[in-house]
């Protein structure tokens, strides 16, 4: 069952930041037992400050608000910077790859927007990033595009970190 993004701000107490986060997927699951049917709920989470920090997570509970709760806080625990442009993209294009669902993120010029699908761009909102071009391939499971997206996350790197790798100063480039 899928469920419409809802936008929340919530507050981090030990950091005292401003996290936003968005219900991705929300999905029924029935154990049949030998007494009848017992219903839980799964909420996939995305969890971003919108100045490149970003993460997801899984929540499990009897309810759906619990399970939203527990993957708020999943999510806060698995978060990842992200580099991200002065224009509010990303430094260069990448290919994102998790199970058979594969993620093509390039950047784009300001003024551009977030051109995507409803699970890649509330990534990117919650991330920060304001111009990308994104075509999520292959799997539509919001999981797996989810966990490619973060995967493609993974392998961007910052222009500074490769220059300073280079052994170039940046007033060289």
């Amino acid at each position: 069952m899928a469920m419409p993004n809802t936008d929340r701000n919530t507050q981090d107490g030990s950091q005292g930041g401003e996290y936003k986060d968005q219900v991705i997927y929300v999905g029924r699951v029935t154990k049949v037992v030998k007494g009848g049917k017992n219903f839980s709920f799964s909420a996939l989470v995305v969890v971003g400050d919108g100045n490149g920090k970003v993460g997801f997570g899984l929540g499990k509970a009897l309810e759906v608000p619990s399970a939203i709760k527990k993957g708020i806080e999943s999510a806060k625990r698995n978060m990842m910077r992200v580099p991200v442009t002065p224009t509010g993209s990303i430094p260069h294009p990448v290919t994102g790859r998790f199970g058979s669902g594969s993620v093509l993120m390039k950047p784009a010029p300001e003024g551009t927007g977030v051109i995507a699908g409803a699970t890649v761009r509330a990534i990117m909102e919650a991330a920060g990033i304001n111009n990308v071009l994104t075509k999520s391939l292959g799997s539509s499971n919001p999981h797996n595009v989810v966990r490619a997206t973060f995967a493609g996350f993974e392998n961007l790197m910052d222009p500074y970190t490769v220059m300073t790798n280079r052994g170039l100063d940046q007033a060289e480039a």
